[in-house]
């Protein structure tokens, strides 16, 4: 489904930017910590934008299901990899950040 593969680069590029956020928030921590309260900021409104997409994603699947059945095993098992590469990498900015 061409949607959930759409959503699912958009998660990606909202972690990716935290991602980003986190780093600059580590090399800014111990000499300007204003600034990394801001990084730190942005890394988090950045993981809820993907956790906001995310639950769309879900949301949509549950539609699929409730008027179609079980999707497709190969867009699943697509989904089931991309789903679980973007929850390693929010895990690793969440990491960062504590």
């Amino acid at each position: 489904m061409k949607l959930i593969q759409n959503l699912s680069e958009m998660i990606d590029e909202e972690i990716a930017d935290a991602y980003k956020y986190a780093k600059c928030y580590l090399e800014h921590k111990d000499f300007e910590p204003e600034l990394a309260r801001t990084f730190s900021m942005l890394a988090n409104e950045e993981l809820n934008h993907s956790n906001m997409l995310h639950t769309q994603v879900v949301r949509i699947i549950k539609q699929y299901r409730d008027q179609n059945g079980e999707p497709p095993a190969p867009m699943m098992a697509v989904y089931d990899f991309l789903h679980k590469r973007s929850i390693d990498k929010a895990n690793e900015v969440k990491v960062m950040l504590a």
